[in-house]
């Protein structure tokens, strides 16, 4: 459980970091955030399941500062990226 709130929080703060850093991604404050929680939930759960080290780690309980990392990194990266990808396809529309 510890493991999916970490990647939807840092998913939220990758997806309002790239929102605000690049205008033409943005999708305001709850659309950044909306995107970046699922980006980080998803990309979270796909870097669990190829690095199986990491998951065996959080479910046996002993947390070590790696695994958690990797965690808030995935986790970011996804909310980053799934933001900016809709924010893309958001503004292209707009401009259309």
């Amino acid at each position: 459980m510890e493991q999916i709130l970490i990647n939807l929080v840092a998913g939220a703060l990758g997806g309002n970091a790239v929102g605000k850093a690049s205008p033409n991604f943005d999708l305001g404050t709850l659309g950044n955030t909306i995107a970046g929680l699922v980006g980080g939930g998803v990309l979270g759960q796909i870097i669990t399941l190829v690095w199986p080290a990491i998951a065996t780690s959080i479910q046996s309980g002993n947390f070590d500062i790696g695994s958690i990392i990797a965690q808030v990194v995935g986790g970011g990266a996804g909310g980053a990226i799934l933001t900016a990808i809709v924010g893309a396809i958001k503004n292209r529309s707009a401009s259309a």
